[in-house]
């Protein structure tokens, strides 16, 4: 049987290892992987076929609705009339919230991710029979895993 795990790149994984050692379970069951940093810039606009679930636009759109609305009112009282002033303030309204959820992602949320610094994570593969899964399986939850699975082999 094979116990597949995956824990962030700190002590918590030595801690399991050393724990399993004692328990039994060889250095030569034992697999490591670390996994390796995204190393690319995440694209801020969306594809066709690939999407973040990350809109650029909601905060333009409602800013659009807004400032039309108040042009519109005040178009009556200006030369061009509420239609012209109602289609100018939503298109400034509009390039204000792009503005802004742009600048959002590009400055602030870049910021956020370099204070928090970009941690990988390593998985951690270990082979042992059936009889001793329940305690490895034990050993890693208490670790603090990220998340556990395990996978019978059928002697192959």
């Amino acid at each position: 049987m094979q116990i597949f795990s995956i824990f962030e790149y700190s002590s918590y994984g030595e801690l399991a290892i050393s724990k399993l050692e004692e328990k039994g379970i060889g250095k030569e069951d034992i697999f490591i992987v670390p996994l390796n940093n995204r190393t690319e810039n995440r694209r801020i606009f969306d594809s066709l076929h690939r999407a973040d679930g990350v809109s650029l636009i909601d905060l333009g759109m409602a800013l659009a609705t807004a400032f039309s609305v108040i042009g519109a009112s005040i178009g009556f009282k200006l030369s061009w009339g509420p239609i012209y002033w109602g289609i100018i303030s939503a298109f400034i309204g509009f390039i204000l919230g792009l503005g802004i959820k742009l600048f959002m992602f590009k400055v602030i949320r870049k910021n956020q991710r370099l204070l928090r610094g970009k941690h990988s994570e390593v998985i951690l593969i270990v082979d042992c029979h059936t009889v001793d899964a329940k305690v490895v399986e034990q050993t890693l939850w208490k670790n603090l895993a990220l998340g556990v699975s395990k996978v019978e082999s059928d002697g192959l």
